[in-house]
């Protein structure tokens, strides 16, 4: 019998061979390593630990305004406030972070846009989302496209194909931390994001800071509102502060200047014109972070500071007082103008010598939906609006006069119509003035004066019932010299958006006649301020200007900070004409308001005015171009508006004042708002030096009550 072989196992050569193999690679992969480290350790250890150093700017609270005596206008206020600071966080933690601050506040969803609502709809329902669009599409797509303009074509399909009854999907709670997660992603990396600062209610504010462990980025803060001590007054002149960081249309602007995104500025009037000095100086950290985006510390560089304070030439006494006399005369006159189209009123009062504005109002009727009428602060319809202002204005046409050499101090006309052919006659307010000097044309407003000076200044000769003639360069000699004394042209004040009014754009004779008048171009009250200022003053025109200095912040035990500028009086130009010339309209200012006849008079020099005052009225046939002209079609209806200007003392100027009344009424329904205002106004002026002088000023801003003018027979032109 034969031995049977015994059969070779091949297992431990497989085995072997294995080995050997993961022997082989084990030794390249050492080398490998080796290598690594040898030649390139330093760099990748380098590469690990690189940091990046991140500034973020903290915003601080911004300046204050006070007004001429140190009463606070604008402050701050503190808010709670939350805040979300990006580190880095991915798309669905910050989802899931907003998620569970919803269960803890109250978001306001108002700004959440359909957009957004599909976006997070994609987010929240992603398998719906893919399914929109085929699979045959994408394929389509993808012959044509590639890379992210694929990606992004696929994902507007999808956006496109969400339906609204999937919109309606999203709940509240889903709504509310959409709204959040806005805000989370709005802001840049590192940079605190304003999640909610309005509202924030303390339970609100505790349960959030007991929770920071449980919601990364999320912190609690402090914030801070502007606070308006007077209420509404002067609100449209003092401005408005963004609530939710940048403008969008002044974004680029701001990001230049070092701005974060959720920096709160100034969008409107002071807040505006002067937010290079409240928004003060932002406090600065550095943030260490590792190349993954981690904080690995964070180094203050500079303490924040305040904005620096604003002391304003308002004095808030006197211009809750103005406020009071111009509601309530506005009142009066509508109830006796029998008309619906008056709706406003405007007051400046200005010290002539330096150009401070001590008192800028303004106020203004206005419908609500409901049909209910209010009265709202129109402050700044002072510099954005402009009328046909009427006689107030014949101070300059006499100067005009006298420099072009078209009359000489003292030269007369016989006040009797101007007609000229083709033409109805243009007159004076009231028949029979009789035989007018510069002088006394002023007093009692001759309108024929005014015309045979523009004739002379046109070179024209004047025939009665006979076509006149004038050379058209007449118009900018007449507004060349208006614009010496400020009429017609910006005043500069330190507000913006100021308006220079409206040029008539005809070249008929008969237009020149209006210009001098007041009755073709259009001005603000603004304006009429800065022209009777200039005559007050003997020439100067001065630069209008509301902010009188500029402070470092209060200090801690309340008082004012140190001056770091004083705005200095500014002349923005020297009148043409002698000295004398200038006398002879202030002496006919004088005359309109102290003297029998004048059209001032029995508001002022009837009724003994200890503060000796000198003015000019004016009365201006216009049309009606508010906010009821579309009711009209192409015939506006034809108005009268109401305008004084005038200073005091007379011999030592310390206040002009300019008051318009447009659209005060029409046809023989008068009053005399004009000069109403005027004189309650100055009275009150006085009376409130006097007050501080004694020690016994009331700040109450009570005023007399209204006064009674139906029947007043006075002079009016």
């Amino acid at each position: 019998m034969k031995q049977k072989k015994k059969k070779k196992s091949h297992v431990p050569f497989r085995v072997n061979v294995l080995f050997f193999i993961v022997f082989i690679l084990f030794s390249v992969l050492i080398l490998r390593l080796g290598f690594v480290q040898i030649v390139y350790g330093d760099d990748y250890r380098r590469e690990i630990e690189r940091t990046e150093d991140i500034t973020v700017n903290n915003p601080v609270p911004r300046g204050k305004m006070m007004d001429r005596t140190g009463k606070i206008i604008v402050d701050n206020t503190p808010q709670n406030a939350i805040t979300y600071t990006n580190r880095g966080a991915k798309q669905d933690e910050m989802i899931e972070v907003a998620k569970k601050l919803a269960t803890l506040i109250e978001k306001d969803t108002s700004k959440v846009q359909e957009r957004d609502k599909k976006d997070y709809w994609i987010l929240e329902n992603s398998k719906r989302a893919d399914a929109k669009v085929s699979d045959e599409e994408i394929e389509k797509l993808k012959k044509k496209l590639e890379g992210k303009e694929l990606d992004k074509k696929i994902y507007q399909l999808k956006l496109d194909r969400i339906t609204e009854e999937e919109l309606n999907e999203l709940t509240a709670f889903d709504l509310e931390v959409l709204a959040i997660y806005r805000d989370f992603s709005s802001g840049y990396a590192l940079t605190p994001q304003m999640v909610k600062n309005k509202g924030v209610t303390d339970e609100e504010f505790a349960v959030v800071s007991e929770n920071l462990q449980l919601l990364p980025g999320v912190d609690t803060t402090t914030d801070w509102e502007r606070y308006y001590a007077f209420g509404d007054t002067l609100k449209s002149v003092l401005g408005n502060v963004s609530d939710d960081g940048l403008p969008a249309e002044q974004l680029e602007y701001y990001l230049a200047r070092d701005y974060s995104r959720n920096d709160r500025v100034g969008k409107s009037q002071i807040e505006l014109q002067y937010e290079d000095v409240l928004h003060g100086q932002k406090a600065k950290v550095k943030n260490i972070t590792d190349k993954a985006g981690n904080v690995l510390e964070t180094i203050p560089i500079s303490e924040g500071k305040r904005g620096k304070d604003l002391v304003l030439s308002i004095d808030m006494d006197l211009q809750m007082a103005v406020d009071k006399i111009v509601e309530e005369e506005l009142r009066a006159a509508k109830g006796k103008s029998g008309t619906l189209l008056l709706d406003r009123s405007y007051v400046v009062l200005m010290d002539p010598r330096t150009g401070e504005i001590l008192s800028m109002s303004g106020k203004r009727i206005v419908k609500k939906e409901n049909g209910e009428k209010v009265i709202m602060d129109d402050a700044l319809g002072n510099i954005q609006t402009t009328y046909n202002v009427g006689s107030t204005v014949k101070g300059a046409t006499i100067m005009t006069g006298f420099n072009t050499g078209a009359i000489r101090p003292g030269d007369t006309f016989y006040d009797t119509p101007v007609r000229i052919k083709g033409t109805p006659p243009k007159k004076s307010w009231k028949a029979g003035l009789g035989t007018m000097s510069d002088i006394t044309a002023l007093k009692y407003s001759s309108n024929v004066y005014m015309f045979q000076t523009a004739i002379n200044i046109g070179g024209g000769t004047y025939i009665p019932d006979r076509p006149l003639k004038l050379d058209s360069k007449g118009f900018s000699t007449i507004r060349d010299s208006f614009a010496q004394y400020g009429l017609g042209i910006k005043t500069g004040i330190d507000l913006p958006n100021e308006q220079s009014g409206f040029k008539g754009t005809g070249t008929k004779p008969g237009f020149m006649l209006d210009l001098v008048i007041g009755q073709y171009d259009t001005y603000s009250n603004m304006q009429l301020a800065q022209y009777v200022s200039t005559i007050a003053n003997g020439g100067n025109r001065m630069e209008p200007h509301i902010v009188k200095e500029i402070r470092e912040p209060l200090m801690e035990n309340g008082e004012i900070g140190p001056i770091i500028q004083e705005i200095e009086p500014k002349v923005l130009n020297r009148i043409e004409g002698k000295e004398e010339w200038l006398d002879r309209v202030q002496e006919g200012f004088k005359k309109v308001t102290q003297e029998p006849g004048g059209t001032a008079y029995s508001s002022f020099g009837a009724k003994g005015k200890d503060y000796n005052p000198a003015g000019k009225t004016g009365t201006a046939e216009a049309f009606y171009d508010g906010p009821e002209r579309s009711k009209y079609g192409k015939e506006p209806p034809e108005v009268i508006n109401l305008s004084y200007v005038g200073y005091a003392p007379y011999d030592n100027p310390e206040v002009a004042i300019a008051v318009l009344v447009p659209w005060a009424y029409q046809g023989s329904h008068g009053h005399y708002a004009n000069r109403n205002i005027a004189e309650r106004v100055l009275d009150t002026y006085f009376e409130l030096k006097k007050q501080r002088q004694s020690g016994t000023a009331n700040t109450d801003h009570s005023t007399e009550d209204q006064k009674e003018t139906d029947g007043e027979k006075t002079e009016q032109e």
